[in-house]
């Protein structure tokens, strides 16, 4: 049976015949799975919420129909939870490498797609456990074991979570940079115009300088010129009288 993109039969048969040695397999198995159910399809949380609900389910019906110990299926819905995990870890990282795309070519996170985009990011972990929470609701005696190795999970986190977080602050920290670089140029570029300012000021003053020692030396040539007989002769200066002795 195929849903969301999933053989889930192939799953349930797996889980079913699967030991406890062949963990490792179905954690790849699983993340194959959902990471191809999600190839083809448009990738949002609600795309994301139904293929995780249909692997889960189907890792469900097998594990339910397996002879193997209970500590032994708990381990294999364990490893299915961690093929989910890898298979949403590569979508986190598609999200990241078209992101980077798009801010590197100088688009702000403050543009509504990539706001949106962001936020997605950021909700893709609590929609990975929403889903699986929500599967696990319908499994039966297998509830409390999905509970068991979800609530490990949460825990520790997920490599979705981590991812996610990660591959946000290094997106603000790139904006940040584009952000720099662009004052950055705007600051060159102000400075270009400061100096040419400083530059025209500079020849502005010089040719003040120059026309006031022009000025001074047409100003002070006549003077020089003139005949010292036009001066008007400057009059005796009086001696005070002496004072008698008495």
């Amino acid at each position: 049976m195929i849903k969301s993109g999933i053989d889930q039969d192939a799953l349930v048969t797996m889980f079913a015949e699967a030991s406890a040695k062949q963990g490792e397999a179905l954690r790849k198995a699983v993340a194959n799975a959902t990471l191809q159910a999600l190839q083809g399809r448009e990738l949002t949380l609600e795309s994301i919420k139904k293929v995780v609900k249909s692997v889960a389910g189907a890792a469900s019906l097998g594990a339910a129909r397996n002879p193997a110990s209970a500590v032994d299926v708990e381990a294999m819905l364990g490893k299915a939870l961690a093929g989910i995990d890898a298979a949403l870890l590569q979508a986190v990282e598609a999200n990241r490498k078209a992101l980077q795309q798009f801010v590197g070519t100088g688009v702000g996170l403050t543009e509504k797609p990539i706001k949106d985009a962001l936020a997605n990011i950021e909700k893709m972990e609590d929609t990975f456990f929403d889903a699986v929470a929500k599967a696990s609701k319908g499994a039966g005696p297998l509830q409390a074991p999905w509970e068991h190795v979800l609530s490990a999970m949460k825990m520790k986190g997920s490599d979705t979570g981590a991812q996610a977080a990660q591959t946000v602050d290094s997106l603000l920290a790139q904006a940040q940079t584009n952000l720099r670089s662009s004052r950055a140029t705007g600051l060159r570029a102000a400075q270009a115009m400061l100096d040419s300012y400083s530059a025209l000021v500079s020849g502005v003053l010089i040719g003040m300088s120059e026309g006031l020692q022009a000025g001074g030396a047409a100003t002070s040539a006549p003077a020089a010129a003139a005949p010292a007989a036009a001066a008007p002769a400057a009059a005796p200066r009086r001696r005070a009288p002496r004072r008698r002795a008495a």
